[in-house]
């Protein structure tokens, strides 16, 4: 803040004697030391096995984006996670039903612990773990790192929203699947991040519903880039970035109309196709796809699939908001249910399972 203007010599004199000046408080900036990257990856720390294993899933992943595996890649899980406990029952319950359909599917979990906000509101656990607005993102990282190393020794993939670059360096070796979210795909650091990423990226189309945004972000994210970073240590650094080639187009819909029908997709396809870049796609069955109606995700993830059986091959994956109940609910710390999510609401665990196993049947 500049310092106070002295007054000029010679200047005339202002009287406020009778000036009734309005009494303000200024805001006041403040600041709180977070643990480092290194700092928390010591702490929670990933084994050669738990290493070796998102390597495969990584790997998985990547099969079925490129069509060297015709399983359906389903990235499920709650909208955002605000109940680590919650979260690790759906875990448990995911990984069970994913031995029992792994042949037809891929399941990977999703633990969004960041949430773009159109204006203001809860911004994910990473930024306010106590629901309450009090920011403790040192507790926050925490907990996300700890939640999601939980989440992958159980045996499942992790997928999560990167919307902080500076996040990712707390995160990504645990990471299966990124998403880029309709907001920030047409940012150049996003497209900057994805091309320092070892997992597969899905690009969503724009609110609007362009998908021409999320193409060039593919384009953009292939390419290696110099970009600055912090390393695990916290120092500023410029990092060279080697490029992505696993991304993809996530169709999610726009302005509250849905794009995921077969014309929608093959207009998609052969956009991709004539930019030069990957054609198989994910469907996102919630946001504008389900009219932001949480009870139409099925109406979606049915169509999608049978788009499938009549020979659509590169609808590649699905993703589905989902939680333990259905539902959504005002966040009131103390007041709170169960397994219920606070921000968009999701289908419960019931619904969730009978789709999955309706796909796996479809798909056999």
């Amino acid at each position: 803040m500049n310092a106070p203007i002295s007054p000029v010599a010679n200047s005339p004199a202002v009287n406020t004697a009778h000036v009734n000046l309005p009494h303000t408080t200024a805001a006041v900036s403040t600041s709180q030391k977070l643990p480092t990257p290194a700092e928390l990856r010591q702490r929670f720390s990933l084994s050669d096995a738990l290493s070796a294993q998102i390597a495969r899933q990584r790997h998985a992943i990547q099969q079925i984006l490129s069509g060297h595996d015709d399983r359906l890649l389903v990235v499920v899980g709650p909208c955002s996670v605000h109940d680590p406990d919650a979260a690790l029952e759906y875990a448990d319950r995911l990984a069970a039903l994913s031995e029992e359909v792994s042949e037809h599917i891929l399941p990977v979990m999703r633990v969004y612990v960041e949430k773009p906000r159109t204006t203001v509101g809860w911004k994910g656990l990473a930024y306010d773990p106590g629901l309450n607005g009090s920011g403790d993102m040192s507790r926050g990282l925490g907990l996300s790192r700890e939640l999601m190393h939980a989440v992958a020794a159980r045996g499942l993939p992790v997928a999560t929203e990167l919307l902080q670059p500076m996040l990712a360096s707390y995160l990504d070796d645990l990471l299966s699947w990124v998403a880029i979210g309709a907001r920030t795909t047409e940012s150049q650091l996003h497209r900057e991040l994805a091309s320092d990423l070892s997992a597969a990226v899905g690009f969503k189309n724009a609110t609007s519903g362009d998908v021409q945004v999320a193409i060039d972000a593919m384009s953009a994210a292939a390419h290696p880039h110099q970009r600055f970073a912090v390393d695990a240590h916290g120092h500023p650094i410029v990092q060279q970035t080697a490029g992505n080639p696993h991304t993809h187009v996530v169709l999610r819909g726009g302005h509250g109309e849905p794009n995921y029908q077969s014309h929608h997709v093959q207009a998609a396809t052969t956009a991709l196709r004539n930019a030069g870049q990957n054609p198989r796609l994910m469907v996102d069955c919630s946001h504008a796809n389900a009219r932001k109606d949480h009870r139409r995700q099925s109406e979606v993830m049915l169509d999608v699939l049978a788009q499938r059986q009549a020979g659509e091959a590169n609808l590649a994956a699905l993703m589905l908001e989902s939680h333990l109940f259905e539902g959504k609910q005002p966040l009131k710390p103390g007041a709170m249910r169960y397994g219920v999510s606070v921000t968009d609401a999701c289908v419960g665990w019931e619904t969730t399972e009978h789709l999955l196993k309706t796909a796996a049947e479809r798909l056999s």
